[in-house]
């Protein structure tokens, strides 16, 4: 094993491929390729090789002392794990959370992360090969995509897993944009109403119910006929499909009643929306089936649904608290939190489902939405 006595000087003229040890500090080495160099540092008994950066973008200095301070740790499994080894563990971690987020998660790291890093050891991976991952994407993309790596990263580090000593994205910071504020005008909602009944099932009653029950995408999108009581007109949501992970119970109309009657129902399954591909999904697709809508309304997505039909419960006079039972928002979640409106019996304390006054609410609705269709 060659030493060189290495110096700035010195690293900058090494053109011939090889690998090359420092004199001063022999566990501290250069690799020369023909395109790039790359510094390194062997630890421990196993002699792990640990990449330390590439030259120039780290010099000399800054790479010998990164060396020392590596040489002074214990060598983790992150030496010798590669990124698609932790990422199938991770999966299998995974598999206690929400369908949905599995879904999202596995998605997420399988379109981007895995692609570029899937071969590289855990430990080596570092904040540039990561954000590269998602350069040229839409800034909302990205976003999604880093924080997902992050959280993976981040799962690695804890004990008593412990694979690196430390997340590649430690301190990221990620912008995910401004909330959207879009509400529907009225005109925008009638012709979105008129398209949704002209496209019909499924992604068409979908929308329906999503403007009648102001209810999440996913939440309608899984409905199957057990949770829904025919009988009392209301509809459970099991808390593993809700974003908060509670139990939301919420009552419907006759308008609803309506649209349910005419759904299918399948023999092979008890959703009432399920997949085109399998049976066992719920329905998916979301950009495409909107796509076929000929409402002629720009810019709306289907979650501004959402905040129109909160919007018109309070333009209604609908108390906020009832506002948020409907949308199975945590109590008190509406409202100036920074002016301290948030109390502690709202958060904890106030169990009340308020299902007649609900009910209420979304007759007034119904009501509101009549007159609007009718213009």
């Amino acid at each position: 094993m060659s030493r060189t006595h290495f110096t700035e000087i010195v690293v900058s003229r090494l053109k011939t491929p090889g690998t090359y040890y420092d004199h001063t500090t022999p566990a501290f080495g250069l690799r020369v390729g023909k395109n790039r160099k790359t510094w390194f540092v062997i630890r421990g008994r196993e002699r792990l090789r640990t990449n330390v950066g590439r030259y120039p973008e780290v010099g000399l200095s800054e790479a010998r002392k990164h060396a020392k301070k590596l040489l002074t740790e214990t060598p983790t499994r992150g030496d010798r794990m590669t990124v698609q080894d932790a990422h199938d563990l991770y999966l299998v971690a995974l598999e206690t959370k929400k369908p949905r987020t599995q879904r999202d998660y596995k998605r997420m790291l399988g379109k981007y992360l895995l692609p570029a890093l899937a071969k590289k050891k855990l430990g080596e991976v570092t904040y540039d090969d990561v954000t590269k991952t998602t350069s040229g994407l839409k800034p909302s993309e990205a976003a999604h995509a880093l924080a997902t790596a992050r959280t993976f990263f981040r799962w690695c580090v804890r004990p008593p897993r412990r694979y690196i000593p430390h997340s590649p994205l430690e301190g990221l910071k990620i912008a995910m944009g401004k909330p959207r504020k879009r509400v529907l005008k009225d005109t925008e909602l009638v012709r979105v109403w008129k398209a949704a009944v002209d496209q019909g099932y499924p992604h068409g009653m979908v929308v329906q119910l999503l403007i009648l029950t102001g209810q999440r995408r996913g939440e309608i999108a899984s409905l199957r006929w057990p949770w829904i009581n025919e009988r009392e007109q209301t509809i459970t949501l099991p808390p593993e499909i809700t974003k908060n992970g509670l139990e939301h119970t919420f009552p419907f109309n006759g308008r609803v009643a309506q649209i349910l009657e005419t759904v299918p129902r399948l023999n092979s399954t008890d959703l009432l929306f399920p997949s085109r591909v399998s049976e066992k999904r719920p329905i998916s697709g979301w950009s495409k089936f909107k796509k076929e809508m000929e409402d002629h309304v720009d810019g709306w997505t289907l979650h501004d649904l959402r905040r129109t039909f909160a919007t018109g419960l309070a333009q209604i006079n609908v108390p906020p608290h009832i506002v948020e039972r409907l949308l199975n928002h945590k109590m008190g979640s509406i409202g100036n939190k920074a002016d301290g409106l948030v109390s502690a019996v709202a958060q904890i304390y106030n169990l009340a489902t308020y299902l007649p006054e609900m009910r209420v609410a979304i007759e007034r609705w119904d009501t509101k939405l009549s007159d609007v269709l009718a213009k």
